[in-house]
């Protein structure tokens, strides 16, 4: 099964989980077993189309799905997915 990493301020809907176990064969399909298993995280990495949102960075292993096959990008069983919201902030 890959393992989710799921980033700091994503973990107080995840039950506080650092780390998730998910069988995919494919980003799309580890997204929505998130989600489906965490509804209350669907509204931080879905957009209102049901994709990945922009705001949100996704790798497999080292590799960011952008450069890859996006939400289709093949999900190997010791695949480690982790999920990166972007960070806004900075000086005005």
């Amino acid at each position: 099964m890959a393992t989710v990493i799921i980033p700091t301020p994503l973990r107080k809907f995840t039950g506080n989980s650092s780390r998730v176990t998910i069988k995919a064969n494919k980003v799309s399909d580890v997204v929505q077993e998130l989600t489906t298993n965490f509804p209350d995280l669907r509204k931080h990495v879905i957009n209102s189309d049901g994709k990945i949102a922009s705001f949100i960075n996704v790798f497999v292993d080292n590799d960011d799905i952008r450069s890859l096959n996006h939400e289709q990008t093949e999900v190997r069983e010791n695949s480690t997915i982790s999920i990166i919201p972007a960070i806004a902030g900075g000086m005005c």
